[in-house]
């Protein structure tokens, strides 16, 4: 009798065991939306263009997949992002996130401690060394959203000539960048080359602040620029310093990471950003499906990845909407190619041939062919920039705005 009871009990603690497990997983072993908990981690707050864009994104994800989210703001590059990542882990989050290049270091090491997380990294470079399975790195052709931003301010430094604010020898925009970084210098060549393919006479000046954040820098690199005859200026920094310094010289501005109309209504034409949205959704199904993730993911213009905000028409030049669809049009279907050889030099001459530093080693060193079919393959061989190149019609300034 008692052997009878016992199997009985037995069955049905069975039962209840399957029944549990049915609640958490669908028969295929994925999870149901339920279960899932995603952390992310920022290198600012909603202060930064640049940590906004992320966390419009992720909220928007995490909302269309109906999932929990935690967020981690202001985590800094340094041994805090580890900490940060280890107390998302031990909250239960399934997968994490984090943005900002200094943190992919601690984010590697958080991922070789947890080994049943996945961890997703923008804009880093490494996760196609490390051969980690649960660390993954993720960035987008934002050079193609830079190009169609530079016709747009190719397009008004034209209106500007016709209207004889200055001459065509006299076109020099002005350009803010945080970091001498692969990205930094991806982004601007990119930016310059869109504006040059509508006017020609075009040059630029760069000034670099040292940091990703820093709007009293910012702003001074901005104000420097237009006292140096900069009769337009962009960039990549992530504060509103250089749009503000615009809109109070009366200075054209194609902003970075988001409108800024609202602020700079008389100055602002147009800003181009990624949307992380396609991914962050990509990669929370894989984790939801049980599905793998992509070691290296790069978004696109056709995947919704690379965005340009609506045109300021009050500031813009005339036909810049269309000019920028129609070029648009000719980045998806391959025909127009950012970094043709064929229109740019360095020191005089056409880049026949370059060897990048993909794999990313301690000392940088070259080891990827990146031109091939007449042009610098950018984030080809991995989602992250590696173009570095210095061409001609750009010119570097010595000054350090950094705090």
């Amino acid at each position: 009798m008692m052997k009878k009871i016992t199997a009985l009990l037995l069955a049905m603690v069975m039962v209840f065991a399957l029944c549990a497990c049915s609640n958490n997983n669908d028969d295929d072993g994925s999870k149901t939306t339920s279960d899932i908990k995603v952390g992310f981690i920022f290198l600012h707050d909603e202060n930064s263009t640049y940590d906004l864009n992320f966390m419009n994104a992720a909220e928007a994800a995490c909302k269309n997949l109906g999932v929990e989210y935690v967020f981690k703001k202001n985590i800094p590059e340094d041994q805090k992002c580890y900490d940060a990542a280890a107390e998302l882990a031990e909250e239960g989050c399934d997968i994490i996130f984090a943005d900002s290049f200094g943190h992919e270091s601690y984010i590697i090491e958080a991922a070789k401690e947890f080994t049943d997380v996945q961890f997703c990294h923008s804009t880093g470079t490494l996760a196609h060394t490390e051969n980690l399975s649960n660390y993954h790195n993720a960035f987008a052709s934002i050079y193609e959203g830079r190009y169609l931003a530079g016709i747009a301010a190719g397009l008004k430094l034209n209106e500007m000539i016709e209207n004889g604010d200055f001459t065509a020898d006299e076109a020099k925009m002005g350009y803010v960048g945080a970091f001498t970084y692969a990205e930094v210098i991806s982004g601007y060549t990119s930016f310059f080359l869109g504006a040059r393919s509508v006017c020609p006479s075009v040059t630029m000046d760069v000034t670099f602040t040292g940091s990703w954040y820093d709007e009293t820098a910012e702003k001074e690199a901005a104000n420097t620029l237009i006292k140096e005859g900069c009769k337009l200026i962009s960039q990549h920094a992530d504060s509103m310093g250089a749009p503000t310094a615009c809109e109070t010289a009366g200075v054209p501005n194609v902003s970075y990471n988001g409108s800024t109309v609202s602020a700079c209504p008389n100055t602002f034409i147009v800003s181009s950003r990624i949307d992380w949205t396609p991914y962050y959704e990509y990669a929370i199904k894989a984790v939801m499906n049980g599905e793998t993730i992509d070691t290296d993911w790069t978004g696109t213009l056709k995947t919704g990845s690379v965005v340009l905000t609506d045109v300021n028409e009050k500031v813009a030049a005339e036909g810049t909407a269309d000019a920028i669809a129609e070029a648009k049009a000719k980045l998806e279907d391959g025909s127009l190619k950012v970094f043709d050889i064929t229109t740019f030099t360095v020191k005089g001459k056409q880049l026949d041939s370059y060897m990048a530093d993909v794999d990313t080693d301690k000392d940088y060193t070259p080891d990827t062919e990146a031109v091939k079919d007449g042009a610098f393959l950018e984030s080809t061989y991995r989602s992250a920039p590696y173009f570095d190149v210095q061409i001609d019609g750009i010119n570097l300034l010595d000054t350090n705005f950094g705090s």
